[in-house]
C-alpha cells in the first residue's frame, strides 16, 4: 500500500512519540507492539487479492501418439483422414505452416490433456494465456496436439467453446497480414466441429478455452 506525504509525516511523529514513551518507561514495549499490530491488520486485510484469471474445467485423460505417427507429414495425414468430419477446416493448418512446435511429438508419447477457461470478465491476451500454461508446466505441442485431441477426445469436449493449442509466438505460422495464428478445435453447440486458427495478436474471450498438455 502506498502512502502520501501527509500520512508519512504523521507516522514519523507517531513513531517519535512512541519511542519516547518506551524509553521513558511510560509504555511497555510489548504492549505497544500489540497495539501497532492491531492497527496494521485492518489495513492489510482490505488489500485486494489478485484474482486468478483461469480455472480448471475438465480432465480429458491421456492422449497417446500412435505408432505410425510421423511429424513431418502428421497434419497432412490428419487432413486426409478427418477432413470430412469437420463442418469447417482451415486449409492453412499444414505441415509447411506449422513445422516446428516447441515439443515435437514422437510415437508412444503419452500426454494428459486438461481444459482451462478464463474466469474473469472481458478479455485476456495471448501472453497471459501462454504464461498461465507455463505455470501449469504445460508442453506446447501446437497444431499437432490439437489434431490428437480431435481424433481421441472430441466426444469429451464440452460444446459451445473453442479449444486453443498455444505455442510460442515465433513458432506459429505468420499469415500475409503479419498475424501469428493459433490452432484451435471448435466444438460448436450444434454438434459440428471446426479446425480453425485464432490470432495471437488479438485478445481472447471466455468462449476460447485452453488445451493444456502435460507429461503423463
Amino acid at each position: 500500500m502506498e502512502l502520501d506525504n501527509q500520512e508519512i509525516a504523521k507516522l514519523w511523529k507517531l513513531e517519535t512519540s512512541i519511542n519516547k514513551m518506551v524509553l521513558d518507561g511510560v509504555r511497555d514495549p510489548k504492549e505497544v507492539a500489540d497495539i501497532l499490530q492491531k492497527i496494521i491488520e485492518p489495513r492489510v486485510a482490505v488489500e485486494p487479492e489478485q484474482k486468478a484469471k483461469f480455472g480448471f474445467v475438465k480432465d480429458l485423460g491421456v492422449v497417446v501418439v500412435p505408432k505410425g505417427y510421423k511429424h513431418p507429414t502428421a497434419l497432412g495425414s490428419f487432413k486426409e483422414e478427418d477432413y470430412k468430419k469437420f463442418n469447417y477446416y482451415n486449409d492453412n493448418i499444414t505441415d509447411e505452416h506449422f513445422p516446428n512446435p516447441t515439443r515435437i511429438l514422437k510415437p508412444g508419447d503419452r500426454l494428459r490433456v486438461k481444459i482451462f477457461e478464463q474466469t474473469v470478465s472481458g478479455s485476456t491476451t495471448s501472453e497471459e494465456r501462454l504464461a498461465f500454461l507455463k505455470s501449469q508446466k504445460a508442453i506446447l505441442v501446437g497444431a499437432q496436439g490439437s489434431s490428437l485431441v480431435f481424433k481421441q477426445k472430441r466426444n469429451q469436449l464440452p460444446k459451445g467453446f473453442w479449444y486453443a493449442s498455444f505455442d510460442e509466438k515465433e513458432r506459429l505460422w505468420e499469415d500475409s497480414g503479419g498475424s501469428h495464428r493459433v490452432p484451435r478445435v471448435d466444438a460448436n453447440s450444434d454438434g459440428d466441429f471446426g479446425f480453425n486458427l485464432g490470432y495471437f495478436e488479438s485478445t481472447w474471450s471466455g468462449i476460447s478455452r485452453l488445451l493444456c498438455f502435460c507429461e503423463e
